[in-house]
């Protein structure tokens, strides 16, 4: 007998009634390291601040993604928020894309500016430079295009679209750590790029995330405005806000950096298992990954056809809930339907990326998860 609101699943093999296959799971350092990096923090009595567990941290992601002008901070929608402070963007629009979580588009209205969105590459998921380059307007003060499911975007075709009109090329990039594209992280393009290291990502910090710019005095000012705007005990420069990376948030992901070459190795195991056994079913598609792409892993979405599938993604999604299986639906519903923002986008307006967040649909992906329950996740939907 199951507790009101739980599902048995009796007939999946591999899970036992009660337990669940979630869509991602947090890695966890060991607890007796983290407690061990804890005693030296509790002995030095420093907790914030630029403080000697995350000067370590800050290095050690500086050489992971070897790009020299990286600050910690303590979540990516800090990251993002800095990001449009940094290049002064003041009463006007940002072109974005509305297949994204919604930080992407809130940080672009809590700095004053008004979010515009473009429709997506029906490929990818990521924001289509056509689009982009018909949303601009007089008003438009900056792009700022997520790499989906860490998927790179068009790097070249936005690049151009700045370039033509004069306009800061930010990435929301929170999805992307371990990622490359053509040798370089994926940090390495635009003006800046936000990461997260929130609890679900890949690499996590429990909370936190970073701000990758290009030269050292923006790297400087991103530091600055991360602190207040506080630059000794006597001056502030400017309204900054408290986005700092605490010690024990940096010491979980020192801890956490240290094992995340075995943990994309194991998720590598998991997303192979996929596209093996669903390659062949009619009405799944993958995204299309570009030549020059090391992918992470970090998510495993599928495009499903209805049409063609026989099942459309939502009652896909109750059948494999029904055994235990919490898919998710990334992203529904767009940025753009969401009251604060729908007034301006009404229906068919975005009709690719309306197209995709009725299909998407994100499966298990984590370094615990046993392939074979990735096999049976597979042999459920080509049941279908």
């Amino acid at each position: 007998m199951t507790s009101r609101g739980e599902l048995e699943h009796p007939r999946l093999p591999g899970v036992s009634p009660g337990d669940k296959v979630l869509v991602t799971r947090p890695t966890m350092p060991g607890l007796a390291e983290y407690a061990g990096l804890l005693e030296g923090i509790w002995a030095r009595k420093w907790l914030t601040n630029n403080g000697a567990v995350h000067e370590a941290l800050a290095a050690r992601v500086r050489a992971y993604l070897d790009l020299p002008h990286v600050s910690l901070l303590c979540n990516g929608t800090a990251a993002l928020l800095i990001a449009l402070r940094l290049f002064d963007l003041r009463d006007g629009e940002v072109v974005t894309t509305p297949f994204t979580f919604p930080a992407t588009p809130h940080a672009i209205t809590w700095s004053g500016l008004t979010p515009v969105f473009a429709d997506v590459d029906a490929a990818t998921g990521n924001l289509d430079p056509e689009a982009v380059r018909g949303a601009v307007t007089p008003r438009t003060r900056a792009i700022l295009a997520v790499h989906v499911y860490g998927i790179p975007c068009d790097v070249d075709g936005l690049a151009a679209v700045a370039r033509e009109h004069g306009l800061p090329l930010l990435y929301d990039a929170a999805h992307t750590f371990g990622a490359r594209y053509r040798g370089e992280a994926l940090a390495a393009f635009g003006d800046a790029a936000a990461l997260s290291f929130h609890a679900t990502k890949l690499f996590s910090t429990a909370e936190g995330g970073a701000l990758a710019v290009r030269s050292a005095d923006r790297e400087a000012r991103v530091n600055l405005l991360k602190n207040f705007g506080i630059v000794d005990e006597e001056t502030v420069a400017e309204p900054g806000i408290n986005g700092k990376m605490s010690e024990l948030h940096a010491a979980f992901g020192l801890l956490q950096l240290d094992g995340l070459s075995a943990e994309i190795n194991a998720r590598r195991a998991i997303d192979t298992v996929y596209p093996e056994r669903l390659a062949d079913v009619p009405g799944i598609r993958f995204p299309r990954r570009p030549d020059g792409y090391e992918p992470n892993h970090a998510y495993c979405p599928v495009f499903i056809d209805e049409t063609r599938f026989g099942m459309d993604r939502d009652d896909l999604c109750r059948r494999l809930r029904a055994k235990g299986i919490h898919a998710r639906k990334y992203f529904h519903p767009l940025c753009s339907q969401y009251p604060c923002y729908a007034a301006a986008n009404p229906p068919g307006k975005l009709p690719r990326a309306e197209l995709l967040a009725r299909r998407a649909l994100c499966l298990p992906i984590y370094g615990g998860l046993d392939p074979a329950m990735a096999g049976n996740v597979a042999a459920i939907l080509r049941e279908r």
